[in-house]
């Protein structure tokens, strides 16, 4: 059996991720997996902090992965809507594309600070999305952010 695809996204807070995964996850035989999702509805409580969010999504990731695996191995594409926004975190999507046997695209959206904040206080306002972030937040986060980069192996698609 053909493997499926593992699309991974790398972007800012706000930059379009997940728009671009519900897009993505219109494809035949794809599923979608939104870490912010699985987070507000197993650890909303618990998360209050950067490090608190560090530690339930590697709490999330740990589950995740042989489920994931085992998707792509069914031939079952697979949007991971977890932000592959630092070197890290994209070991682990390359491991999960490695021990699938699995091709990948990592989607970069490279947009700037400003219009993702712009997009930050849209999405607030509606409280269409789980979780509220302050631009205090996103610079607190942002500063950990780090673009792909060659070295690292994936094909990168950048938006």
């Amino acid at each position: 059996m053909t493997p499926g695809h593992l699309h991974i996204l790398c972007g800012k807070i706000a930059s379009g991720k997940s728009t671009l995964a519900g897009n993505l996850f219109r494809q035949p035989a794809t599923v979608l997996i939104s870490e912010d999702t699985w987070l507000a509805e197993l650890f909303g409580p618990e998360m209050s902090t950067i490090r608190d969010y560090v530690r339930v999504s590697a709490r999330l990731r740990a589950v995740m992965e042989p489920h994931v695996i085992g998707l792509l191995e069914g031939g079952v594409s697979v949007v991971l809507d977890f932000p592959a926004n630092t070197p890290a975190t994209r070991v682990w999507m390359r491991r999960v594309s490695e021990n699938s046997g699995s091709d990948h695209t990592l989607h970069y959206l490279n947009v700037s600070n400003e219009i993702c904040k712009e997009r930050l206080r849209a999405r607030n306002a509606s409280g269409g999305h789980p979780f509220s972030v302050s631009d205090e937040q996103f610079e607190a986060v942002t500063k950990y952010f780090v673009p792909p980069g060659p070295d690292e192996g994936f094909n990168v698609l950048e938006r």
